[in-house]
């Protein structure tokens, strides 16, 4: 794959998690092909090992490994495999996560008439569960924080290690109609500058890149109709995005590669950077 610049990650073991996904395929890509060997981390084997065999085919190391990161015992099992296969990880990155419409209201805003009850198809803020903003909080937080206790120990034992979260634009502004989204980013943003604190004394540095809106595949039909067009929900982000486009994979690797290199970054921590063209700068008028 074509690289805007190359750091050098020979001899590191990279773990990514949601390995199998558009935005983090490309990432665990982009660390192969800087030398690092990756560790794919999916839910499913299949999308992990696809991503695993892309990789070596582009004359990198990889491996696909299977593993639930709200499962703490998925989490160790997967590790053992890659500490055998791979080496002990150096790289972490925590790409697992996502919405879900038991965390999602219907409107953006709450009307009269949702009060009534006469729509029952309408969800308002009223009929959101604990179990649906549990579900969503708990896949992006501690999606983030279990992964980060297993495969960080070896990182503190060495003395030398790299965590990059990924937090959101909805961290800095909440979005509306996905609250419990919102509120799970803004907490591993927090999380990401607590962890740096905490692991600085140890060699580990933590940060987080916030990504804009990109089109994957957990939002397309959210974004975009079958036609390609725009969804009203797309053009309003469009028009509150100075830039005027969505972002692509590749415009995250620059980012990502300049805080994963000790040489780039190295008194860099406790960051959250935005890769979101312009969107958090805009105040709408």
């Amino acid at each position: 794959m074509k690289l805007p610049f190359k750091v050098d990650l020979s001899g590191r073991v990279a773990l990514v998690t949601g390995g199998g996904g558009v935005l983090c395929s490309t990432m665990s890509r982009a660390l192969a092909a800087c030398g690092a060997k990756v560790a794919v981390a999916d839910m499913r084997q299949d999308a992990a090992e696809a991503v695993a065999t892309q990789i070596r085919a582009e004359g990198g190391t990889a491996l696909g490994v299977a593993c639930n990161v709200l499962e703490r015992q998925s989490l160790e099992a997967a590790n053992e495999v890659v500490k055998k296969e791979l080496g002990p990880v150096d790289i972490l990155i925590n790409g697992a996560g996502g919405n879900h419409p038991k965390g999602t209201t219907s409107h953006e805003y709450l009307r009269p008439e949702d009060l009534t009850g006469a729509a029952k198809d309408v969800v308002t803020f009223y009929d959101l569960t604990p179990d649906g903003i549990q579900f969503v909080f708990n896949l992006n937080f501690l999606g983030t924080l279990l992964p980060t206790q297993v495969f960080t120990r070896d990182m503190a034992q060495k003395g030398r290690g790299v965590v990059i979260n990924i937090s959101s634009m909805n961290s800095f502004r909440p979005l509306t109609k996905i609250p419990a989204y919102s509120a799970a980013k803004a907490a591993v943003s927090n999380f990401t500058q607590w962890l740096a604190v905490h692991f600085s004394k140890v060699g580990i540095r933590v940060n987080a890149i916030a990504p804009g809106f990109f089109i994957t595949d957990q939002n397309r039909a959210l974004l975009t109709k079958p036609d390609g067009s725009l969804t009203s929900r797309g053009q309003t982000i469009l028009a509150h995005t100075p830039m005027g486009r969505f972002g692509v994979p590749e415009d995250l690797i620059g980012t990502l590669l300049w805080l994963v290199s000790d040489e780039a970054s190295g008194f860099v921590t406790g960051t959250v950077i935005p890769v979101d063209g312009g969107f958090a700068a805009f105040s709408g008028v």
